[in-house]
């Protein structure tokens, strides 16, 4: 079977602007615009407000969070862009040391549905676990902390590593799941 061709067409533009004013006067772009508002204040601004924060560091805007009053953040803690904080509906707390850096779409939960009592799903039961992150600890692009997680201060999580129960001090891991790969020095007094 042959492949068929096909070329982009510019819009010129005058074009663009008549998509532009279509948009403009569009209820559902409007209603669309609503939802994403409440989206954001929903993840973002509520959940926050909840949480206890130290002083200093860095939130993206773009970062969500659920059952903040179960949220702890140290000081100067960054949070990458699309990262989520999870913790549990019930008291499962994430606690985040001082000089936490989470790289953009880290995924902490601090609960997983249980999958084992019928269905469906979301309609289970979940299990709970404190998450507890040490000082000085770096996580890397899209890594997954799953709830009872305990991450050691001054550890590395690699990106993308999946980790569940327990990273040493100074540990730097890697992979899903993940594995110790190499220790990182103690700083000098």
């Amino acid at each position: 079977m042959e492949d068929k061709v096909a070329y982009k067409t510019e819009k010129t533009r005058g074009q663009r602007f008549v998509r532009l004013l279509k948009s403009v006067v569009n209820p559902k772009a409007w209603a669309h615009l609503i939802k994403i508002v409440n989206y954001y204040n929903t993840t973002h601004v509520v959940e926050l407000a909840k949480a206890q924060k130290g002083t200093g560091g860095g939130i993206s805007p773009t970062a969500s969070f659920a059952n903040g009053h179960n949220l702890i953040l140290g000081d100067r803690v960054r949070i990458g862009s699309g990262s989520c904080l999870w913790a549990g509906n019930g008291n499962a707390k994430i606690v985040l040391g001082d000089d936490v850096m989470l790289a953009p779409n880290v995924m902490i939960t601090a609960a997983n549905y249980r999958f084992n009592d019928g269905g469906p799903v979301h309609a289970q039961a979940m299990n709970e676990a404190d998450i507890n992150i040490g000082r000085d600890v770096w996580i890397g692009y899209g890594a997954v902390i799953l709830p009872g997680a305990q991450i050691g201060e001054g550890a590395i999580i690699g990106a993308r590593a999946v980790v569940r129960g327990t990273v040493a001090p100074y540990a730097i891991v890697a992979d899903a799941p993940s594995v110790q790969v190499a220790e990182r020095q103690h700083p000098k007094p």
